[in-house]
């Protein structure tokens, strides 16, 4: 059968996004997530009219270290549309790039991988008093530590269901592009804005020793210290290739 016509498939992402996060605390919240999250499952790259992109000749000729190190941004950002209850854009991220251990304070979040493969770590934050024993010592002169229940670290592809993110499940997450260039649809409720307490804050993940040759079981509960933005991270602006979208 013929797929949807591609400006009403984003189209209607937009609209349900626009439902569903209206009113986030309504009787029917769930059975609208549900179907945003259906309809997200069904977005492919070619609907937003992007390919993957291989690094740039610049890129290619300079040495060692990522292929895109100081030419151009790691992450790419391009911005589909935004009200007051939501915002919808597409990250693109180099081969090798990263998106930093971040929260998302108070808020709902979906990422669909549009092409590429992405390793998702996932953690919940945990009340204060919760920790079973102090921070390691490498936590000493570093900035506020908080405890969190590492939950689970998974690779994602464009196959793979919505990674979806709450105020209080996997709101804190890193982002790694594996074996190549990545991007993803991602949906935000309601947008970051520091004026009402939604700013991005950045984390390190404080470990102890080594317990043996295999990483630790997930989930775990571990410290991770809040830093400053990551020097090597940053995000450029790219403009929107695929259909218009009007709310």
């Amino acid at each position: 059968m013929p797929r949807d016509n591609m400006a009403s498939l984003i189209q209607r992402v937009a609209r349900q996004a626009r439902l569903t996060f209206r009113s986030p605390a309504g009787p029917a919240f769930g059975e609208n997530l549900h179907r945003l999250q259906q309809l997200l499952d069904e977005v492919r790259a070619e609907d937003l009219h992007l390919a993957p992109r291989g690094p740039s000749a610049a890129a290619a000729a300079a040495g060692g270290g990522p292929p895109w190190a100081g030419v151009v941004p790691p992450v790419s950002y391009m911005h589909i549309c935004e009200t007051e209850s939501f915002s919808m854009g597409v990250f693109l991220l180099r081969s090798g790039a990263c998106i930093p251990l971040h929260d998302h304070p108070g808020m709902n979040g979906m990422l669909k991988v549009l092409y590429g493969t992405l390793r998702i770590a996932c953690m919940d934050t945990l009340p204060a008093g919760a920790a079973a024993a102090p921070p390691p010592p490498a936590a000493a002169g570093s900035g506020p530590c908080l405890r969190a229940l590492f939950r689970s670290r998974q690779h994602y592809t464009p196959a793979s269901p919505p990674c979806l993110l709450s105020p209080h499940t996997d709101n804190l997450h890193q982002i790694d592009a594996v074996d190549g260039p990545a991007a993803f649809l991602d949906i935000l409720a309601p947008p970051y804005d520091p004026q009402h307490g939604r700013d991005c804050h950045y984390y390190r993940l404080l470990e102890g020793p080594p317990a043996g040759a295999e990483p630790p079981a997930l989930p775990r509960e571990v410290w991770l210290v809040e830093t400053p933005q990551a020097a090597d991270f940053w995000c450029g602006g790219e403009p929107y290739p695929g259909p218009r979208v009007c709310l």
